[in-house]
């Protein structure tokens, strides 16, 4: 046998330390977009935590620098800077350059850690342009430096500081400074919403940690910070589910809640049931967001759907749903909860540990559950009243909703083979390279007729606005005309039934007015996708368009655009400050099929907003103040975004 020179042993390469991380930094931190670029910041910030955890640390503090790099700073112990006699170099160089390096194998140093693996600081240094570390501890300040994860500057001795006596670590910490290199990243600009919400989430998980987050990014501004804000919530999960509930009417006062440890592991769980018509339970193991889930997510829910089911059938309540047990969704239907574990020896599913994949939490968490839950049912049976009576009433609109969908079907309503009469379909049949506009109005949608591409350019108008799913059940939804058209056309289905893989358009473009029903119409076809189809946002499918509100004409030139603003700006740069003729659009219905097509439909000019739902929960909470009964939240909320409304003409 012989080598063929496409195989052989001479092909087979051995990458070694942070060189993998560079060459794979995807099997590290998840991605290398914006999400891997934010997660950077969370593998440094969750070593704080671990110190905090410890009961070292009562303060951190995370800053967007200039350039987008990032600060992160602590009150901890401090990394440790004397020399590891394996590797014969300061410990700290150790851990910023080696995988799976770190205090928390052994239990010593950290009884619960997030930072399990040891890789997450050596993975932010290999994939950082430039990384600094400054350390305070016993006594001494100490700086070294690193760029590409290689020791760029030795770690020196730069000063001192005072300590008391029967407190040797006041005025220790961390302070790690860290630029995302611009070679591995797609892009290197940093959200300062997305950092909010991982610190609040953190600061909520943490009673007692006062967590700071400040965005120095200046700009043309000569303020010290352009934004700044600190988290500390003393009440922990509690208070984290009162503001996951704001909003809603509780359907029993008490938030409950409970902390116990069972086998080392802590188990803490807070949860009120409200009259909203959805559920959001979050999920967290050693301050890690369990996004997807897992054991302790799995235990919860199982124990809450027999606990509930068994004081139902005890007090005769299943009789009103003919005996049948009640459904988890049934049971969760305006739950807000959070269900936080701490284990000392977590297993995660990946680097980026989205999952906890632990067996016997399952068994820990239910246990915890009957215990504590079975026993407040007994004591306060108002609250158990409360919430089982609410599953009930889910129960019956399900099965209300269920009964007006099979009569739906039955009539042919929603069969994907028969297409509404007013959808004008394209050529295409593959989904890949087929787009179907949801247009405002019948005379948009004749304009859009005429000037779309026929070859993969589908057109469905609706008239005025559709049914608000936010305050209705699906059986009330199906009743909707226009609705009923959308979820034809799209061919996938609606709400548990919605499949993906049979959606007829693999981009669906939202095309409204550029007004202010333009924008309420927008908001509910949106409400509806979020709700129902949210696959479709999650893929990346759903899309609004953008059309213009001028169009400016000066000798051969022709400028189409979005403001005012710009459009004074056009009119005093490009034209002279007089143009010779300014067309206001007042709505899609007033543009002939070709303005209509180079405007709005033509690829090549076209300007679309791709809606994604990259934060859930934020998401989440905007469809309830927008769209919910409550009225209050939704007019402080106008009020105070109104100055930064954009695209709308009022």
């Amino acid at each position: 046998m012989s080598d063929s020179g496409d195989y052989g042993a001479g092909q087979i390469d051995v990458i070694e330390g942070l060189d993998a991380v560079r060459k794979r930094p995807a099997m590290y931190i998840g991605s290398t977009d914006k999400r891997g670029l934010h997660h950077l910041v969370y593998e440094v910030v969750d070593n704080s935590i671990d110190e905090a955890m410890a009961g070292y640390c009562n303060n951190i503090s995370v800053a967007i620098e200039e350039g987008n790099s990032v600060r992160v700073g602590d009150d901890g112990r401090g990394i440790p800077v004397g020399i590891h006699e394996e590797y014969d170099m300061p410990a700290v160089h150790v851990i910023m350059m080696t995988l799976h390096a770190g205090g928390k194998f052994d239990n010593d140093s950290y009884e619960v850690s997030g930072g399990l693996h040891g890789v997450g600081v050596s993975c932010v240094n290999a994939l950082s342009e430039r990384l600094y570390v400054n350390i305070s501890r016993d006594g001494s300040i100490y700086e070294t430096a690193f760029e590409r994860g290689e020791v760029a500057d030795d770690l020196v001795e730069i000063g001192g500081y005072d300590h008391p006596e029967d407190d040797p670590d006041a005025g220790s910490g961390t302070t790690i400074r860290f630029t995302p290199d611009r070679d591995i990243f797609e892009t290197t600009e940093y959200s300062y919403s997305t950092l909010r919400k991982r610190l609040r989430e953190l600061a909520f998980l943490n009673p007692g940690v006062q967590i700071s987050l400040a965005d120095e990014r200046t700009g043309d501004s000569d303020e010290e910070y352009v934004q700044k804000e600190t988290f500390q919530f003393d009440g922990g999960i509690r208070e984290y589910v009162e503001e996951l509930n704001e909003g809603h009417s509780p359907l029993h006062d008490d938030i409950i809640y409970f902390d116990t440890t069972a086998d080392g592991v802590q188990v803490e769980v807070s949860l009120q049931v409200t009259d909203r018509k959805q559920s959001v339970v979050k999920s967290f193991a050693n301050n890690i967001n369990t996004a997807s889930g897992g054991t302790h997510l799995t235990g919860f829910k199982t124990a809450l759907t027999r606990i509930v089911n068994s004081y139902a059938e005890d007090n005769g309540m299943l009789d009103e749903v003919d005996g049948e047990n009640l459904k988890g969704d049934d049971i969760r239907d305006g739950l807000g909860a959070v269900i936080s574990v701490k284990h000392p020896d977590p297993q995660f599913e990946g680097q980026t540990k989205t999952k906890l994949g632990n067996s016997e939490v399952r068994g820990i968490v239910t246990g915890a559950m009957h215990d504590y839950l079975e026993t407040h049912f007994e004591e306060h049976p108002d609250v158990a009243e409360a919430i089982v009576g609410n599953a009930v009433n889910a129960a019956k609109a399900r099965k209300a909703a269920q009964k007006a969908e099979e009569l739906t079907r039955r009539k042919g309503a929603l069969e994907s083979t028969s297409m509404p009469g007013k959808l004008t379909d394209c050529q295409n049949r593959d989904p890949s390279d087929s787009e179907l506009f949801i247009v405002e109005g019948d005379s948009a949608g004749g304009s859009a007729r005429q000037g779309r591409d026929r070859k993969n350019q589908a057109i469905l108008p609706i008239k005025g606005k559709i049914l608000n799913v936010e305050k209705h059940r699906l059986d009330r939804i199906l009743e909707n005309t226009e609705i009923k058209s959308i979820i034809k056309a799209m061919g996938a289905g609606i709400g548990d039934e919605f499949d993906i893989e049979d959606t007829r358009y693999n981009r669906l473009i939202l095309l409204c007015d550029a007004d202010v029903d333009g924008a309420h119409i927008q908001t509910l076809l949106l409400t509806l996708m979020y709700r129902h189809m949210k696959p479709l946002l999650e893929a990346g499918y759903v899309y609004a368009a953008q059309p213009p509100l001028y169009r400016i004409q000066d000798g051969g030139e022709t400028y189409n655009v979005m403001t005012e603003a710009e459009r004074d700006r056009i009119i005093e740069e490009e034209c002279g400050g007089d143009a010779a003729q300014v067309q206001r659009f007042k709505g899609l219905g007033e543009m002939n099929p070709d303005q209509l097509w180079k405007t709005t439909l033509n690829p090549e000019n076209r300007v679309l907003k791709q809606i994604t739902v990259e934060d859930a929960e934020r998401a989440d909470r905007m469809f309830d103040i927008l769209m919910g009964d409550a009225v209050e939240p939704r007019k402080q909320f106008i009020k105070d975004k109104a100055t930064e409304a954009e695209w709308v003409d009022i």
